[in-house]
């Protein structure tokens, strides 16, 4: 009970009736989760109109149009909880290979950028302990992604911020081969920086908002 209230948008309606002419009052709690479909629907939305329209990341429209990306929901606000999801995802790939890459999304917790930090640090450490070493890698999305040394407010951080914190878990061989497939691949990170800058924090905040 006490998991379900800490991930959930609380409200109170109040009411008052009357007995015994007596005017009496209390209050109805009102438990709200986010919709788990309209959370997927965001975030493909983020996908087509900010991943994939402006190629930030060039493998991800041929992945998006073969539906080889699954979407995990986690509504869990406890890391160990967070951590098992982590694994069963790890497995699920492992017994299915028309699965490219699991987008595992936060919507109720981790909205501080650092104690999403600490998850992406230990889940890496999971990762390695269960024996994925160059199996998946993990890459990471967060509203507030900062990157180290980059300024708050600088556009270039927009590359890695996401309408919801998450965990996206990669096929290293996939990487690896497209990576081989495509033009001066180390060129990447620059080209999204020059992309950012040109188009402006206003934009990038707006292509962010209008996920929503």
């Amino acid at each position: 009970m006490f998991s379900l209230l800490f991930n959930a948008k609380i409200n109170y309606i109040h009411y008052f009736h009357l007995k015994n002419n007596q005017k009496v009052g209390g209050c109805v709690l009102i438990i709200q989760m986010k919709d788990t479909q309209q959370i997927i629907k965001q975030t493909q939305k983020w996908l087509v109109n900010v991943i994939i329209k402006h190629s930030i990341c060039p493998f991800a429209k041929r992945e998006f149009d073969k539906q080889r990306i699954h979407y995990e929901v986690i509504q869990s606000a406890e890391m160990q909880s967070q951590l098992e999801h982590l694994v069963l995802q790890f497995e699920a790939m492992d017994d299915d290979v028309n699965r490219e890459t699991t987008l595992l999304i936060f919507p109720e917790s981790l909205d501080d950028f650092e104690s999403y930090l600490d998850l992406l640090e230990i889940s890496t450490e999971l990762l390695i302990k269960q024996g994925y070493e160059g199996v998946y890698q993990l890459a990471s999305f967060h509203p507030q992604y900062r990157f180290e040394g980059a300024a708050i407010d600088d556009p270039s951080n927009y590359t890695n911020r996401s309408p919801y914190p998450m965990l996206h878990i990669l096929r290293e061989a996939s990487i690896e081969k497209s990576i081989d497939n495509f033009p001066n691949p180390e060129d990447i990170p620059q080209r999204n920086i020059q992309l950012t800058n040109d188009l402006g924090l206003k934009t990038m905040k707006k292509l962010l908002f209008d996920c929503y």
